[in-house]
């Protein structure tokens, strides 16, 4: 497939493929360790008194753990219907409120906060809005937290992409998008910054960074299904990706046992506002 910067799907585009699955998404996307969230509270000071904004909240995922800290959290997410089911999975917690917008449409109201959670999503904000936004809703010494993770691979170990590679090929030949995950030891060398998204220059005081090893297991189905709910996948046409998914679902099947992992590091990246 080539790259075609006149055909490419942008960012805004991309990041609402979402909202075409949001049960699905909301059963095969991985949480976060609760570890992660017990640093944060520690490097933040966050606590039950503590606001949260959260970005991108998805079928709300983070924010349930965000809310069962006591936290009042309020979720923005551009999606109808992820948002949708984000207020169902949320319905018990009293002071979460879920709002759909953009953040870059996002009315404020005027409330400012002390902490800006965006779990995977950040790099669905437009840059040239994205840190002058959250460094003007956060409270001075307010904190914003990336998280995120980087799917990985260690050396000897079964990986689904070697094992499909040619699938991948065959049905989607040349998409420059198709690569092996990094060597976990790679990606523990770049924790520096706030990762793959573009600087906030002086907005932002220097990053704490922390990494959290994780693994999914997957039977053939719930891998393709996995595959389903990212945008790689979401953003070609669906008689490639379903044939594509299927023959990925087949392999892992015939050559695998029918069991497959997705081993991950989950990260924290967290910055004061600066003055």
């Amino acid at each position: 497939m080539a790259d075609d910067p006149k055909t490419r799907p942008n960012r805004h585009d991309l990041g609402r493929v979402f909202n075409e699955v949001p049960e699905l998404y909301d059963r095969v996307r991985p949480g976060y360790p609760d570890e992660l969230f017990e640093d944060l509270g520690a490097i933040t000071g966050m606590d039950e008194r503590s606001s949260v904004l959260e970005v991108g909240c998805g079928t709300g995922q983070a924010t349930r753990t965000l809310a069962a800290l006591g936290c009042p959290v309020t979720a923005v997410e551009p999606g109808a219907d992820m948002a949708a089911l984000a207020r169902r999975r949320l319905a018990s917690f009293h002071d979460v409120e879920v709002e759909t917008s953009t953040f870059e449409e996002w009315d404020d109201r005027g409330r400012r906060f002390d902490v800006l959670v965006a779990a995977s999503s950040w790099h669905w904000v437009d840059p040239s809005v994205a840190w002058q936004r959250a460094h003007d809703v956060l409270c001075p010494g307010g904190w914003t937290a990336l998280l995120g993770h980087v799917v990985v691979r260690r050396p000897g170990e079964p990986e689904v992409y070697a094992e499909t590679a040619d699938l991948h090929e065959r049905f989607c030949p040349e998409n420059p998008d198709w690569r092996h995950p990094p060597l976990e030891e790679d990606v523990r060398t770049t924790d520096g910054g706030w990762g793959p998204v573009d600087d906030p220059g002086g907005l932002f005081g220097p990053t704490t960074v922390r990494w959290y090893p994780t693994v999914q297991w997957f039977n053939g189905d719930g891998f393709a299904d996995l595959l389903r709910s990212q945008s790689l996948y979401r953003k070609l046409d669906r008689d490639v990706r379903e044939p594509l998914l299927d023959a990925v679902a087949e392999r892992i099947r015939m050559r695998m046992g029918d069991r497959a992992s997705r081993r991950c590091l989950s990260v924290l990246r967290v910055g004061q506002r600066a003055e």
